[in-house]
């Protein structure tokens, strides 16, 4: 195809352009196929499978050029998470799936994507004026890299689904801020760090408070916030941590694993800092808590399966199970590389002790001669007694949670009762299938 760019619309379509007649989708409900105009939805049909096979390429287009005008940018997206092109690759799969997710009524349900992008979104203060930016930056990049290919049809099928999905998007975390009492003009808040928990010699958990005075707001166990630093130079990033214990009262907790280089790429520029520059007394900028991987309350058994930073989705959840369900069965099962690498395990361990019926069991790839408590290798879920009913949150990386799924629907456990956490880009094409 000729890199030649045909002529775009002049103007870049608002959301309220393409607002659908009817009711607005609400929350956790899929959007149906008629939010596509007929025009739109034969192009886009025609058209999906060349902008699914040149999607890496569009959005490794897309995002210098969007930087280069605007680099205020710069301090809200993930500068590792770009080095490595993972945020590309889960741009470039959300928005092909979400046009996907348009035509065929059959296709994967986009509920649980769009929720995930929603509260991502939420936790980095993005504003609705900055779709208008991606949007136009996302489709220049279409017609830079698919050339004559893009007729002004085909860049306005695009342009609709684009803000079709921005559209959404917006509603979602207009009504995320609104339920967590944020408001979207000042979305982060000033914490001070008053203690930090060596927990192993590559994990420290820090410890925060609110130094504007105010309350801290309410978490749900499983849930994130995103940490904004200034790092040299002038430049700003912001990290999703979970936040590790909920038992504090007047304050918050998250436990931060160093990033550790690898095949000649550099440590983690935010962990590094919070490791080794943050100090007792310091302010970093903290977003109210976000997410969805949430237990809910319920009298069947649950297995928390977690693999190394993983277990900091497991404390907060058996801290609140044992003050308003101290009955409820937990079964808790962590991987590691070593001992000395599993952190908060001591502590998840003395709460653990306040349940009526909780087990736990460990697996490492080494493990020390006089460690009779753990299992050497990779975590084996056959080995284990579970409930028939037993509900499963999983949290790791994902060949970890893709092993969970797949030991565990082999052992009967029906799909629908495991749940995954992941942590970076929420890759469309990393999605564990239900």
């Amino acid at each position: 195809m000729s890199t030649a760019a045909p002529t775009m619309s002049s103007t870049t379509t608002s959301p309220a352009d393409v607002r659908p007649s009817g009711p607005a989708p609400t929350s956790g409900s899929t959007a149906p196929t008629r939010l596509l105009s007929a025009a739109s939805r034969e192009i886009v049909a025609a058209t999906a499978s060349v902008v699914a096979e040149h999607a890496e390429a569009i959005t490794a287009v897309f995002y210098p050029k969007m930087f280069a005008e605007n680099p205020d940018l710069l301090r809200v997206f993930n500068q590792g998470n770009q080095a490595t092109g993972e945020q590309s690759r889960a741009l470039a799969a959300s928005v092909v799936a979400y046009a996907v997710h348009l035509l065929d009524p059959q296709a994967p349900s986009f509920d649980h994507v769009m929720r995930r992008i929603a509260y991502k979104h939420c936790s980095l203060g993005i504003r609705p004026e900055q779709y208008t930016i991606v949007g136009r930056n996302l489709l220049a990049a279409v017609a830079e890299v698919l050339g004559d290919a893009v007729t002004p049809a085909v860049a306005a099928a695009w342009e609709e689904v684009y803000w079709l999905f921005g559209a959404q998007l917006i509603a979602e975390e207009a009504r995320i801020y609104a339920e967590a009492g944020v408001d979207p003009a000042t979305p982060l808040r000033p914490y001070r760090l008053v203690r930090r928990i060596e927990e192993t010699a590559d994990v420290v958990s820090l410890v925060l408070e609110p130094a504007d005075g105010e309350p801290v707001p309410a978490t749900v166990p499983g849930q994130y916030v995103s940490v904004f630093v200034d790092l040299a130079g002038g430049r700003r990033q912001a990290r999703q941590y979970t936040v590790s214990s909920t038992a504090l009262g007047t304050r918050l907790q998250i436990t931060v694993r160093r990033v550790r280089g690898v095949n000649g790429a550099p440590d983690g520029e935010v962990s590094s800092f919070l490791h080794d520059g943050l100090a007792v007394d310091d302010l970093v900028e903290v977003s109210a808590p976000a997410g969805d991987f949430v237990v809910q309350p319920s009298d069947t058994p649950l297995l928390l399966a977690s693999a190394g930073a993983g277990i900091t989705t497991v404390l907060p959840i058996v801290e609140n199970i044992a003050r308003t369900q101290p009955e409820r069965t937990v079964i808790v099962a962590h991987a590691d590389r070593t001992a000395q690498d599993h952190a908060l395990r001591e502590t998840v361990q003395h709460v653990g002790r306040q349940l009526d019926d909780f087990t736990s069991y460990t697996w490492y790839e080494t493990v020390a001669p006089d460690d009779r408590r753990s299992r050497p290798g990779y975590m084996d879920l056959s080995e284990i007694a579970l409930p028939d009913d037993v509900q499963v949150f999983t949290c790791g990386p994902l060949p970890f949670m893709r092993h969970v799924r797949t030991s565990l629907v082999a052992r009967g456990v029906p799909a629908d009762r495991i749940r995954y956490e992941v942590f970076g880009p929420d890759l469309w094409a990393a999605q564990i299938p239900s």
